[in-house]
């Protein structure tokens, strides 16, 4: 029952016009088609692959299409981006990786879409390699930053977009058609969305097709509209609608289907079917002549449908609905599964079926299945499929549903396919009751190989969704129950970590302490130490990102003295690694005697040290750079250098590298406290290279980003490049929102503003915004360092906008909360005293001033003492710009 194309004269010019400006040098453009279901989007799209690949002489362009696969498609993860980059290969001469590409297009579908891209993408298998193993420790450990991921998934994306415009650079002006796009994967809207954001300057085009029913209802069709509402915003793709034919479309429909028909008819359809090419095609298919101008028209596509099933046995009825179980296309071997009839008998009937009923026709095998013994058959169209389907009563399709679920599922799952994975996973979810377990197993083992193997973290996601909704609705007294609700939302927490961003409830997501606090209570119930101390290090994280550092440090402390108590090693030295470089945070001793023990741990302890676990690696990582950082923090600059470079060079060397930014972070900090500004810049500038190899948005890369243009905006002539460095790297801050680096980017920003304010108009008003921001957030999370130098940062600024008074309140505050906590990490307390001796000073507190200058210069005197070589605590004394302003008392009155 193919659906005639007509009348689409205006929308398939619109895809001409678009053709045009390709073939004419104006570079690429987007189109969605939005409709309902139905209105021939499909037959829109092709009609114009059909004509490019019939015009003769050939056009100047190609067209390259791909198909989104309905209730599986979200899952499969860069699906419709492989189809793509297979067929453009096609065309594609070249020998070497294309031709391993093109080897794969009988046989992808048996491999991972990851191992089929790391053949097509330059350097990708690479990406995957590390961000699988980086993926891995951070899910076994539950303490790694995700951001650290960000890079991976995105740098991954980044390169199949490349590989993608290379393709088609090799060959003519490119058209790219996807069909059903609300059925894509996450994974592959990511790769959408860089490529449509480098079309205009490249000779390709892409054409979407949408189905707008239940668009903005929850669930992966809601991800994908809220996406291309936003392309539409910002410009980067035109939309239009399809709707119903209009009248003389219909009569040229009744006119090649019934040449003889009374005109009436053509009428009596329009306003029957208000042109819905479906239902006017089925409305002619029931027609016959003798029916004349006086047929009785349905009210309805069910009608028509049910007029249609009537005329079958009950019997081939029941197999149908069966099939309908299965899917739009289904598998007539499993429809004897589930019927537990021969199969022998279930083809014939369903070959009569599709021979003598209109219903269902022949297709070709599903990719997945293609070593199957069994026909394949679809239904005619997917509204007369919805029908079929919907004449169960809800048991018939839940038990119909478990038995597809049974009947798919192979003897042995090793080098199950995707497809069929995903297929078995959505019979699950649907199957009721009785396949809560398994469906929150299979849901979470898709989950983890998402995530791992093709870092599609948001398809991960969703099936982590699944998982835990399933595991709750088991019965609390079922075994398990609660280790696979445990398992299920800490891997949903570790995955969207990065879009916490401060709240409760990030967007399109849980509320995440109320989900760590279910994992936690879960946990308790198991009576698992091991579950029980890793919730609590979860519910740590949770409690920090919404309430605050304080709540955060009492359930971290809790997991430490669980660890204590368990005599678990590894558990013990990841807890106190946590807690140490948290607890750093509030109090710098605290933080530093917690780090120190986790160092004696792992060089004491067997378990520890002789061991290549990347928990414990990745651990031992942070651990290392944090008591680095904590020693320079404390004012042991010598050690702090020795302890760093140590670090940095061991993971120079390692394979990963994922926290080498961090140490490159922090070795720069300590460059930079030394007065070795060049060293500082070079470290900075590799950490930046690392991470922009990577690609993507990563809130380290943006820290690293501020620390140096903090550096260049004390340097001549590099003032306007510092601007540039840091308005990015706010920009950065802002997109990852890394609750712990927030507030000390933008604190950064602030004084490179107010450095380089008497060039920029209207730089101190924006600085001052800044540290107003930070002060108020800081209030709320407790990291009263970033509100120290905020309160700082605010009395400079009020001090040069000639407000001495308001400048002196803020000073006022900023020693107060420092003469209680005492050192800071990331805050130098010398810089505090002075720049408060400087303010007090100006409002003729000179006492006050001479005071808070003796303690700054007592400060810098005794890390000058801790420094080390006489060479360098020269070099510190006389190369820091704020130790030379202290020592010389620079704006304080004598």
């Amino acid at each position: 029952m193919p659906v005639g194309f007509v009348d689409r004269v205006e929308d398939m010019a619109e895809l001409r016009s678009l053709v045009a400006d390709l073939t004419d040098g104006r570079g690429g453009r987007a189109v969605v088609v939005d409709s309902v279901s139905g209105m021939g989007k499909s037959a829109l799209l092709q009609a114009f692959v059909a004509q490019a690949a019939a015009a003769s002489p050939p056009p100047m362009y190609r067209a390259v299409s791909a198909r989104c696969r309905p209730g599986i498609g979200s899952g499969l993860m860069y699906g419709p981006v492989v189809d793509l980059l297979l067929r453009l290969g096609e065309d594609v001469k070249q020998p070497g990786v294309f031709r391993r590409m093109l080897s794969f297009t009988g046989q992808g579908v048996a491999r991972s879409a990851p191992e089929v891209l790391s053949a097509i993408v330059p350097g990708l298998g690479a990406v995957f390699t590390l961000g699988r193993e980086v993926t891995e420790a951070s899910l076994a450990s539950g303490a790694m930053p995700f951001d650290s991921l960000l890079p991976f998934q995105q740098g991954a994306a980044a390169r199949i977009v490349e590989a993608l415009l290379e393709l088609v650079r090799q060959g003519p002006p490119t058209v790219l058609l996807i069909d059903d796009v609300q059925h894509s994967d996450p994974s592959s809207m990511l790769v959408l969305d860089l490529l449509l954001r480098r079309i205009s300057g490249e000779p390709v085009a892409v054409v979407l097709s949408h189905t707008t029913d239940g668009a903005y209802l929850d669930g992966p069709g809601a991800m994908v509209e809220e996406l291309i509402h936003r392309w539409a915003t910002e410009g980067l793709i035109q939309r239009r609608t399809l709707s119903g034919l209009p009248d003389d479309a219909v009569a040229e429909l009744v006119e090649r289907r019934h040449p003889n028909a009374p005109p009436a008819l053509s009428e009596q359809l329009s306003e029957v079917t208000l042109g819905h090419p479906i239902f006017v095609t089925l409305c002619l298919d029931e027609w016959t002549p003798e029916q004349g101008t006086q047929i009785p028209m349905p009210t309805s596509l069910s009608r028509v449908v049910e007029g249609r099933l009537r005329m079958l046995a009950g019997q081939d009825r029941e197999l149908l609905a069966i099939g309908a179980t299965q899917g739009s296309t289904f598998l007539s071997h499993t429809v004897a599964a589930v019927k537990g009839a021969p199969h022998d008998e279930v083809m014939e009937r369903l070959r009569r079926i599709a021979q003598d009923h209109r219903l269902i026709v022949a297709e070709e095998l599903p990719g997945w299945a293609r070593m199957e013994a069994s026909d394949c058959y679809r239904f005619e169209h997917r509204a007369l499929w919805g029908v079929v389907y919907a004449q169960q009563s809800a048991e018939q399709t839940r038990s119909r549903h478990a038995r597809v679920a049974s009947a798919l599922t192979p003897v042995s799952v090793q080098e199950t396919p995707l497809e069929r994975r995903l297929e078995i996973a959505r019979h699950l979810r649907l199957g009721g009751t009785a396949c809560l377990a398994v469906s929150a197993d299979v849901h979470y083992e898709l989950a983890r190989d998402a995530a791992m193997e093709g870092l599609s973290f948001a398809e991960a996601e969703q099936h982590c969704e699944v998982a835990i909704s399933a595991a709750r609705d088991l019965p609390e007294r079922e075994e398990s129950r609660d280790r696979r609700l445990v398992r299920a939302i800490e891997l949903l927490l570790s995955l969207t970590e990065v879009r916490w961003r401060g709240q409760s409830r990030p967007a399109g997501g849980p509320d995440i302490d109320v989900l760590a606090a279910e994992a936690e209570a879960a946990a308790a119930r198991c009576q698992a130490p091991e579950l029980m101390i890793r919730t609590r290090l979860l519910r740590g994280k949770t409690l920090l990102a919404t309430q605050g550092l304080v709540p955060s440090l009492d359930k971290l402390r809790e997991a430490v003295e669980l660890a204590e108590n368990h005599d678990d090693a590894v558990a013990l030295f990841v807890a106190r690694v946590e807690y140490g470089r948290q607890v750093s945070k509030r109090k710098l001793a605290d933080g530093l005697a917690q780090l120190r023990e986790a160092e004696r741990m792992y060089a004491s302890d067997a378990r520890l040290g002789g061991s290549d676990d990347p928990v414990l690696q990745h651990a031992r990582n942070l651990g290392e750079m944090q008591l680095g950082i904590t020693y320079f923090d404390s004012g042991h600059l010598g050690e702090a250098l020795t302890r760093l470079h140590r670090c940095v060079e061991r993971l120079r060397s390692g394979p990963l590298k994922a926290e080498l930014p961090i140490a490159l972070n922090y070795l720069a900090q300590v460059y930079t406290g030394l007065g070795a500004d060049h060293e500082a810049e070079e470290v900075l500038r590799e950490a930046l290279a690392l991470e922009e190899t990577r690609g993507g948005d990563s809130g380290w890369h943006a820290y690293n980003a501020a620390l140096l243009a903090h550096l260049l905006a004390h340097r001549a002539g590099r003032q306007a490049e510092s601007l540039a460095l840091v308005t990015a790297a706010w920009a950065e801050t802002e997109r990852t929102w890394l609750a712990n680096l927030v507030p000390i980017v933008r604190n950064l920003y602030a004084e490179v503003l107010l450095h380089l304010a008497d060039a920029r108009g209207g730089a101190l008003d924006q600085a001052y915004r800044l540290a107003a921001s930070t002060v108020a957030e800081t209030r709320r999370s407790g990291m009263v360092r970033s509100e120290i130098a905020a309160q700082s940062l605010r009395s400079r600024i009020l001090l040069r906008q000639g407000d001495p008074v308001a400048a002196e309140l803020a000073a006022r505050e900023g020693l107060r909360i420092l003469d209680v906590v005492g050192d800071m990490p990331a805050l130098r307390t010398e810089e505090v005293l002075y720049h408060s001796a400087v303010v007090l000073s100006a409002h003729g507190a000179q006492d006050e001033a001479r005071g808070l200058l003796e303690r700054a210069r007592a400060e810098v005197a005794r890390k000058a003492h801790l420094v080390g070589s006489d060479t360098m605590v020269q070099r510190f004394l006389a190369d820091v710009p704020i130790n030379r302003a202290v020592r010389g008392g620079e704006g304080i009155a004598r």
